[in-house]
């Protein structure tokens, strides 16, 4: 499943299409999704918001579509007239004069007033996006030591939109071996020092994913570039100490970690 920075990549390759300029076509495949339609033609996209996994489409018109990928849906971005060949289901479509966006196989799809927007159960529960750079390391070390959560174990705690929105299987395995720490380890646990190395790695390994993921590394810039150290590595080299990188699954997820400086 895609996490937050393979979500906000896509957003942003939506709002480079068709962002600002005039809907001539608007589609949706649900019933209660079809009266917007009309209205929707002549607005513009002014922005498309992710909410970790969701995306928030907000209109010129304060409407806001909300959608979750979940494990099946996907965005294309096509030339206006284009017509791909895919046995995928189409749910929406916002055409503009040059660019169309097209949502397959999603279910989960919303229209929203602001109102609405304020008190959606999926968006009350979510907790901040790691990509929202308005959230700073003290802001996730004071939710890491929060009643709420610094008795969890971070093998669940990480894979929990609800503590931050974006985080993933990835995310959680890189982030976990990047401080050197155990997946049964609790912030409760845990030296002043290793807070803040674990708060600051929950913000950057994300935004360096979101920034650099899929770039080529010219060698110029080596070493800042997002690269996997333990996911889907089991059986290789840790790059720190040399020892065996293991896996197992964990929050029935699988889990990849060096049991050498994991400890």
């Amino acid at each position: 499943m895609p996490e937050g920075p393979e979500i906000r990549r896509a957003a942003d390759s939506l709002e480079a299409a068709i962002k600002g300029k005039p809907l001539t076509d608007v589609w949706f495949a649900f019933p209660q999704l079809k009266p917007y339609q009309s209205s929707l033609v002549g607005q513009t996209v002014t922005q498309m918001e992710t909410r970790g996994k969701a995306l928030l489409t907000h209109f010129s018109n304060q409407l806001t579509l909300y959608s979750h990928n979940q494990l099946y849906g996907v965005w294309r971005v096509v030339e206006t007239g284009d017509e791909p060949q895919t046995t995928r289901v189409l749910r929406v479509k916002l055409q503009t004069a040059e660019k169309t966006i097209l949502l397959y196989s999603a279910s989960d799809i919303e229209m929203l007033t602001p109102e609405q927007l304020t008190t959606h159960p999926f968006l009350q529960r979510v907790g901040p996006d790691v990509l929202d750079y308005r959230l700073t390391a003290e802001d996730v070390k004071a939710r890491l030591l929060s009643p709420r959560f610094r008795n969890r174990q971070f093998s669940g705690l990480l894979l929990d939109q609800a503590f931050l929105a974006g985080l993933g299987n990835y995310l959680r395995v890189e982030i976990l071996w990047a401080v050197g720490l155990a997946a049964q380890h609790k912030a409760a646990q845990l030296s002043e020092a290793q807070l803040d190395a674990l708060a600051d790695a929950l913000l950057a390994i994300p935004r360096l994913s979101y920034t650099t993921r899929g770039a080529v590394d010219d060698n110029k810039h080596h070493g800042a570039l997002f690269r996997f150290k333990v996911f889907h590595r089991e059986g290789k080299p840790c790059e720190r100490c040399g020892g065996t990188i293991e896996r197992t699954n964990l929050s029935s997820r699988p889990f990849y970690w060096c049991p050498g400086c994991q400890t």
